[in-house]
């Protein structure tokens, strides 16, 4: 073979490995990098999911769950008349336990119109959630309709009964009720005495008159005569808060 052709055949070869060298380097520098890229995005990847979980926790709110008392009665504890409900006592008696930093949530169960009979019927089905201290506000309407007052009185404890059953350690407060002496004497007497009989036989909470300083004062009631004014209830939520405000301190 000439000597030229042998020299051109070795610079060929030579040639042809600089250039699968010169290959090899291309894609073992686009592995260190992609590597390198995968490495970058999954220590950002991890680093983002730490912060993001160490936030939540961080942020999460602390949950605090709050005690409950329950109004259960007439057109009294409803708020007959008002423009705005919040008015009525329990309403009242909520914007004091939230100036005071309490831990309760006033729920109204007033139903104007409710007689001691419609409050027995009903009570399982308010006994369906969570109560720490019940207000019994019942009576009024069997009184003004001349209902025979033992039914007005078992009723009453069938309500208690009913409330002691399901939840033992619920508070319970009974609220008076008298009548105007045009009912008659004697059953305008023993009317008045089944609320106090009832809270001494049950050694429950009482407040004796619920409607002290505000019954029978023209000014302080509507034009019906029966149903406090937004004044009358303020009055109302202050002789409700003497008895209550007691019991509220007893649980904490």
């Amino acid at each position: 073979m000439p000597k030229s052709k042998i020299t051109e055949t070795l610079l060929n070869s030579t040639v042809s490995k600089y250039r699968n060298l010169l290959k090899f380097c291309y894609f073992l520098m686009v592995f260190v990098v992609i590597s390198c890229g995968n490495d970058t995005k999954s220590k950002v990847s991890a680093d983002t999911n730490e912060n993001a979980t160490t936030e939540t926790e961080t942020e999460a709110p602390a949950t605090t769950s709050s005690k409950t008392i329950l109004f259960y009665g007439d057109s009294i504890t409803a708020g007959y008349g008002l423009d705005d409900t919040n008015d009525a006592f329990p309403g009242i008696i909520q914007f004091k336990i939230d100036s005071l930093d309490l831990n309760y949530e006033v729920v109204n169960s007033g139903l104007s119109g409710e007689t001691s009979a419609g409050g027995k019927s009903r009570i399982d089905w308010i006994l369906n959630q969570d109560i720490d201290i019940f207000v019994l506000e019942l009576g009024a309407n069997d009184g003004l309709r001349g209902l025979p007052i033992t039914e007005t009185k078992a009723n009453l404890q069938a309500i208690i009964d009913a409330v002691k059953a399901k939840s033992p350690s619920t508070k319970i407060v009974l609220a008076g009720m008298q009548l105007p002496p045009n009912m008659g004497q004697a059953y305008t007497t023993q009317f008045k005495a089944v609320f106090s009989d009832l809270a001494s036989e049950n050694k429950i909470a009482f407040i004796p008159f619920i409607l002290k300083d505000v019954g029978g004062v023209k000014e302080l009631n509507q034009s019906d005569g029966i149903h406090p004014t937004v004044e009358g209830h303020r009055i109302v939520a202050n002789t409700v808060w003497e008895v209550l405000g007691p019991v509220l301190n007893s649980e904490l």
